[in-house]
């Protein structure tokens, strides 16, 4: 009896500690933040606000949306992009899945009609995003059944030479 009390403490710090790895929140990537590259920029900054609340039409650390969040980013990063999902997905080079780099923007198409959805690609399957009035900006999974089956592709804003028509300047 006196032994299982001697271990009940170190027992809980355990199980607290597997439950923290467990839970629903996935880690922060760790090679983009050491990459110089303009991409691990945009990741670095947008990995910033996260917890910054939806904000309809924000673009600032006062509120964000899906792509104010994406215009803020790559704006910290020395990238100028337009403001819009559907803007961004137009002008955007296409990436393949397999070739996807943070920083990369990942579309959805969520209402039925073109892209009005867009995330900032973090590495590990996992993107960035604004989501929704009443939530934060937060991580989210590509592999989640719900962004899954509304996925409309992938692409980049950030190059090593100024986008043109993006009015911008990469560092």
């Amino acid at each position: 009896m006196r032994c299982a009390r001697a271990f009940a403490p170190a027992v809980g710090l355990l199980l607290s500690g597997v439950l923290v790895a467990c839970s629903s929140t996935p880690p922060r990537s760790e090679s983009p933040s050491t990459s110089r590259t303009p991409g691990a920029a945009v990741l670095r900054a947008a990995d910033g606000v996260i917890g910054v609340p939806y904000r309809f039409g924000g673009e600032t650390p006062a509120g964000f949306d899906c792509s104010g969040l994406v215009v803020y980013a790559h704006r910290l990063a020395g990238v100028d992009v337009p403001r819009t999902s559907q803007a961004q997905h137009s002008l955007a080079s296409p990436v393949a899945n397999a070739a996807l780099e943070p920083g990369d923007l990942v579309f959805f198409r969520t209402g039925g009609g073109g892209v009005d959805h867009v995330g900032i690609y973090a590495g590990a399957g996992r993107f960035v995003h604004a989501p929704r009035t009443g939530g934060v900006v937060s991580y989210a999974w590509l592999a989640d059944p719900w962004f899954a089956r509304r996925f409309a592709g992938a692409g980049r804003l950030w190059t090593s030479e100024p986008r043109p028509g993006a009015g911008g300047k990469t560092p």
